[in-house]
């Protein structure tokens, strides 16, 4: 079905969990309420504790008080305990508006409530919203915020690991081991001081570091690769950043020098790659090529995967992982201004994880980097 001819779009969702919800009203909920668009014009449904906050602050057209319709519900439906799919209903014969769109995370129970009072919903073939994948100079600027508070985090995390003394197998701070949550608190304390929330932040050194969503815990030893992804929240806009760097304390082998270098290539050869129209299967193929000429293979072992088994990038926005996508696995075209991660790695058990991630926008020409932070990772 053409995307013009879908039917207008509805949403029920809070703005922290609903990047959908955030981008469509441009203004923080963070209870469920009721949202849709018709007729050119954006509407919202609100309790009174949020009735004069969206109406003054958001990018709705019209505010609706949600007590005053769930009222009108229950005298409908006096058997029934009125809630979201009833206040819809009433919407739906208000407005003569029968059709829906919804995204793909609508809550089933209200789906099937909406079903039983008559709409026709529609579940969107991908993103509810196709146009959050171009990102507005304003956005990018969010974004880059957004990797600003990357870049606090990690020169937090690194101030510790210079600062640390290798003392046998133990990394000492301050006479207290060097662990993944020392680090992670101390970047999270950061991103917060700077008006930022980072959450499931990533600190996993040697073979930990293996996992490439593993979270990280206890010691982190000298001589070891140390993975460090942050991916933070900007409080005023809700737009991310997505940083990762990898860094070692101590003094690391040829082996490790030599994954490391082949990381940061790769990168560099994805970066070059990266236009718009270009083909992210293209981008992600660069990565390949420049493990494959290192001797670096990928594999699958009854313990799990080593070399490069992950895509070269995401879409970044109001959510950490949206369109496009650079990925072996997927056709996506790259477009003006979407905004991408860029972010080999290589992870081998016994000689460790390596990931290196910046931010880039995509133009016709090189892409804009809007991540910034060193590069240097043997912390001697």
């Amino acid at each position: 079905m053409a995307a013009q001819s879908l039917p207008p779009p509805l949403l029920y969702a809070d703005t922290e969990r609903s990047p959908d919800a955030l981008y469509f009203g441009r203004v923080g909920v963070p209870d469920a309420f009721i949202a849709f668009g018709l007729r050119g014009k954006k509407y919202a449904v609100v309790s009174a504790l949020e009735f004069g906050r969206v109406q003054k602050t958001s990018a709705f057209d019209v505010v609706l008080p949600l007590e005053a319709y769930t009222q009108r519900a229950r005298a409908r439906w006096p058997r029934r305990r009125p809630g979201a799919a009833e206040v819809i209903g009433l919407l739906a014969q208000e407005f003569k508006q029968t059709r829906f769109t919804v995204p793909g995370d609508f809550p089933a129970g209200v789906f099937q409530k909406l079903g039983e009072l008559g709409l026709d919903l529609t579940v969107a073939d991908g993103a509810l919203f196709p146009a959050r994948e171009i990102k507005t100079a304003a956005e990018a600027a969010a974004i880059r915020e957004g990797n600003r508070l990357s870049a606090l985090g990690l020169a937090a995390a690194e101030k510790i690991l210079r600062a640390s003394r290798v003392s046998g197998r133990r990394l000492l701070h301050r006479g207290r081991p060097v662990t993944s949550e020392l680090l992670k608190f101390a970047i999270e304390v950061a991103i917060l001081e700077a008006g930022g929330v980072s959450t499931n932040t990533i600190v996993a050194g040697g073979d930990q570091a293996c996992d490439p969503h593993e979270r990280g815990s206890g010691p982190l030893r000298p001589h070891e690769l140390i993975i460090i992804d942050i991916f933070p929240r900007v409080t005023a806009t809700g737009y991310h950043g997505d940083m990762t760097r990898t860094f070692l304390r101590g003094r690391a082998t040829d082996a490790q020098r030599a994954l490391v270098a082949a990381v940061r290539a790769a990168q560099l050869a994805a970066l070059k790659a990266i236009r718009a129209g270009v083909n992210g299967r293209l981008v992600h193929g660069k990565c390949v090529e420049v493990f494959t000429a290192r001797g670096f293979e990928t594999q699958s072992t009854p313990q799990g995967s080593v070399g490069f088994f992950h895509g070269t990038g995401h879409g970044l926005g109001l959510a950490v992982h949206e369109a496009p996508r650079l990925s072996g696995a997927v056709d996506s075209i790259l477009r003006q201004n979407a905004v991408v991660t860029v972010e080999p790695g290589l992870y081998y058990p016994g000689l460790g994880g390596c990931r290196i991630e910046d931010v880039v926008r995509v133009t016709a020409a090189a892409p804009q980097l809007l991540s910034r932070y060193p590069y240097a990772w043997e912390l001697r």
